[in-house]
């Protein structure tokens, strides 16, 4: 099917979808917020040079094999380093590529809600990353999208293709000024064909003002991973996610972990399903949450086993730091199969008082105990991360500790 075809068909469903609500978390009055902005000629600017290393990414692309920027509706910078591993925004690899129509609205539907519907009639570009078969991309690539028009709605459509064999560490990026409020649609979709990896780490930094509604869908093959590490230690206004993992292949592997700080008056909706189609797939979902102000926090986790031999596990936990906050933890489960495992482990609670006393007693202040504590249970440990990211990674868990 033609490109042209494919997009007229895809707009006439999203223009049906525009005023859908969203079937899980809080809806967005989009009346309000612009959809054009200026284009952008500034590279790097004061606003963003402070906001970018808090959510991993290197303006001068240190360390990093492949580098793409974007500020509202702008591409700003666009470049791999390395040798099969392609990076270029969504509107140019549509005009290159007459085949990706294939990878075009496939791993999710353009009209789930009024946000997949905005992606594509109120486009304002995305990213297209492609690693080709059998290549080992030995450098992270890093995406940062920022949003600094205030009252903007920015959203994007973001497409990564891991080609046979192939192998890649994706970091995104997402922030504005402290002072921004609009909106951040981001539809990202994932295709990781046969013996390929990827693992997408993705940092957030919004002001209080903004909703952020990321839509994602991820189709593996046969003896494909993808795991996926999403951290938001900010405040937000409201934040709804759940990406859907489509396991088709035979011996698939699926890891979502999340760790999440909701203050001030945070609303987060999170969460992730996996569809375990081919046998034996594995699949976690893992969420750490932590809840203060008048916070609120839904993790979401759901599993269906539908192949032979699959296995899968779900796991919340929650630290509540004060009585107006509020964690929900919604596990599910769904055996379509008699050959299937799955579990779910979930506990919510505040910080046992004998655990500060303990360190009180060993000189350190209740501050001081209290940021140890957190520090510890937001950690999390990776397998096949490169050294970089889990510097970065935990850096940024290091700060925001001691500001809890």
């Amino acid at each position: 099917m033609g490109l042209s075809r494919r997009i007229v068909e895809v707009r006439e469903k999203a223009k049906e979808a525009l005023t859908k609500p969203p079937s899980i978390g809080p809806d967005v009055d989009v009346s309000r917020l612009r959809f054009e902005s200026k284009p952008s000629e500034e590279y790097v600017t004061d606003d963003l040079a402070q906001r970018a290393p808090m959510v991993g990414i290197d303006l001068d692309g240190r360390g990093r094999g492949g580098t793409y920027i974007q500020i509202d509706h702008s591409p700003l910078l666009e470049k791999s380093m390395l040798s099969g591993v392609e990076v270029m925004s969504i509107s140019k690899a549509l005009e290159k590529y007459d085949w990706l129509p294939e990878y075009y609205w496939n791993a999710l539907d353009v009209d789930t809600d009024k946000f997949t519907a905005l992606a594509e009639l109120k486009r304002g570009e995305g990213y297209f990353v492609r690693v080709g078969r059998g290549v080992k991309a030995e450098l992270p690539v890093q995406a940062c999208l920022y949003l600094r028009t205030s009252r903007l709605a920015q959203n994007v459509h973001n497409i990564v293709l891991v080609e046979e064999d192939g192998e890649l560490h994706l970091v995104t990026g997402c922030a504005s000024p402290r002072v921004a409020e609009g909106l951040h649609v981001g539809v990202s979709e994932f295709y990781v064909k046969s013996g390929g990896k990827l693992t997408f780490t993705m940092v957030h930094a919004w002001s209080e003002d903004v909703d952020v509604r990321p839509r994602t869908g991820v189709i593996l093959g046969d003896n494909a991973s993808f795991t996926s590490i999403y951290v938001n230690l900010h405040p937000v206004k409201t934040l709804q996610m759940m990406p859907k993992i489509y396991m088709n292949g035979v011996n698939s592997r699926v890891s979502l972990i999340s760790v999440v700080t909701a203050s001030g008056g945070s609303y987060f909706d999170i969460g992730g399903a996996a569809y375990i189609k081919g046998d034996f797939g594995k699949a976690e979902i893992t969420s750490k949450t932590i809840a203060k102000d008048n916070g609120k926090i839904i993790a979401r986790g759901l599993i269906v086993g539908e192949g032979r031999g699959v296995k899968g596990h779900l796991e919340c936990r929650g630290i509540i730091l004060t009585p107006s906050a509020s964690i929900t933890a919604i596990p599910q489960l769904e055996a379509k199969s008699r050959d299937v495992e799955l579990t779910h482990e979930a506990a919510i609670g505040r910080i046992a008082e004998e655990e500060i006393y303990y360190l009180v007693a060993r000189g350190f202040s209740e501050e001081e105990a209290v940021s140890i504590i957190l520090r510890g249970f937001m950690d999390i440990d990776i397998k096949d991360l490169p050294p970089i990211l889990t510097t970065q990674i935990k850096r940024t868990l290091d700060i925001v500790a001691k500001t809890i």
